[in-house]
């Protein structure tokens, strides 16, 4: 883990000197965490905020189409599960994800999965979930999509629907990442969905 730790330092440290495009991997800090689009297929533009209720992390990006991204995000601060939010990694995360539709085609839904391992479905075993203890669903919002669904197994995903995003829209999700036994990188896979044809 001291070697991914090294490595983000590494790309955090060569973004602000590396020429400004589409494929150069972005990695912003906020809060006890960084959030990197160095798995490519979009693009982040900033992220803020401490990581409380009251000032969620705040992360942008921009879609070039509806196939599916990884998010990773790496706690860049000691890990401690009692302590305060922004000063730790406490594995409690208030995020709100606001995405650019810069494709060419409307969404109609909106899903996000965890993963502790990449490309391995995130179970009960791992602790990560979206906020599946308290289910304080008044967490969870989109201001384009008015219904929402969680599942909890075998995958953790939270998937928004009826609603849609056209073309250069914009779309904010917010919600409640928990992790129980917090780590020092996982994944947020996210898929924008088109009108079936």
């Amino acid at each position: 883990m001291r070697f991914a730790r090294a490595l983000a330092a590494l790309l955090a440290a060569s973004v602000p000197h590396a020429k400004a495009d589409s494929t150069t991997p972005r990695i912003f800090d906020a809060g006890a965490y960084s959030f990197s689009d160095e798995r490519g297929g979009f693009r982040i533009t900033s992220a803020s905020g401490t990581g409380t209720i009251a000032d969620p992390i705040v992360v942008t990006e921009e879609l070039n189409s509806a196939d599916p991204v990884t998010l990773t995000i790496r706690a860049i601060r000691p890990i401690q599960p009692y302590g305060s939010s922004g000063d730790y990694a406490t594995g409690f995360l208030p995020l709100k994800i606001i995405v650019l539709n810069n494709s060419d085609h409307a969404w109609i839904e909106f899903e996000f999965e965890l993963q502790s391992i990449l490309n391995q479905p995130s179970d009960d075993s791992d602790g990560l979930s979206f906020d599946q203890a308290q289910r304080q669903e008044s967490m969870i919002r989109s201001n384009s999509f008015a219904e929402f669904s969680r599942e909890f197994q075998p995958y953790d995903r939270l998937l928004f629907r009826k609603g849609k995003v056209d073309p250069l829209d914009t779309v904010s999700f917010s919600f409640l990442v928990t992790d129980f036994t917090p780590k020092e990188q996982f994944y947020l896979v996210e898929e924008p969905r088109l009108p079936s044809s």
